[in-house]
């Protein structure tokens, strides 16, 4: 009797099968599908049943290195990581063999599509709009399996190396271009307020002076040995007139009988 009694009680332990709360049970009854099981322990008879757990939590899927050629007829090296989870169970199990293999290989060649819909700077401007889209068609291919697509990344971009100088080549030029614009832009203001400077001494009398004297006193406390000074024509005129007058001055009749001559 107690042999009988242990044995019933091994088969009831046997029978038993625990369900975590992150997981669900897809349970078949002589190969049939009926119910899913929740969180808790849960029987499942012998030879008769079979119980299927599948974990519903978020899942990382790394997407190996897949060669494609953009639109623009560029060779590149993506690889990507999709983030997915069960949402149903039983279509998880029912409806695809191997739904992780099968998600694998989808985002691989949906991937590969994408890529060679898009130019080489599309790739390279616009990887979160690229990533968003592999995601859509991904997540709407794969409800049919009971999956849910959150998220799809792009981790890198590999570029040929000839292809890596041109870029660089291009990066630079585009630099030292707008190195040259900035410049310019610089020198056409400076010209505009030289001549703005310029047009308000000629109009001022005794500015253009004010202004030798000016630089006359900043160059005194320079330390240079050799100073070239341009000197203004009026102070070149005024300096002539002051000679003639010290020549008058110095012979007053030779002047006269000069003017008498005349």
């Amino acid at each position: 009797m107690y042999i009988y009694l242990i044995i019933l009680v091994l088969l009831f332990l046997a029978s038993l099968r625990q369900v975590n709360q992150y997981e669900n049970g897809v349970m078949f009854t002589m190969g049939r599908y009926t119910g899913t099981k929740f969180a808790g322990w849960r029987l499942v008879i012998p030879i008769f049943q079979r119980m299927q757990k599948v974990d519903l939590r978020v899942k990382a899927v790394d997407v190996p290195d897949q060669n494609a050629i953009t639109r623009d007829n560029v060779s590149v090296k993506v690889n990507a990581v999709i983030y997915y989870k069960v949402s149903s169970a039983e279509k998880a199990i029912i409806e695809v063999e191997d739904f992780r293999y099968a998600i694998s290989q989808y985002a691989q060649t949906t991937m590969r599509n994408i890529v060679g819909e898009a130019t080489l700077d599309e790739l390279l401007a616009n990887r979160e709009k690229i990533a968003e889209r592999i995601r859509d068609i991904v997540d709407k291919e794969t409800d049919a399996w009971g999956l849910k697509v959150s998220n799809v990344e792009l981790k890198d971009v590999s570029l040929p190396p000839d292809m890596e100088r041109t870029i660089a080549k291009q990066a630079e030029a585009e630099r030292e271009k707008r190195a040259v614009i900035i410049t310019s832009e610089g020198e056409l203001a400076a010209s505009k307020n030289m001549a703005a400077a310029a047009e308000t001494l000629s109009r001022s009398p005794g500015a253009l002076h004010l202004r030798t004297l000016q630089s006359i006193n900043d160059l005194s406390s320079d330390q240079s040995n050799t100073v070239v000074f341009a000197v203004p024509i009026e102070a070149l005129r005024a300096l002539e007139g002051l000679s003639e007058f010290v020549k008058i001055k110095k012979n007053p009749q030779k002047n006269i009988e000069e003017e008498h001559l005349a």
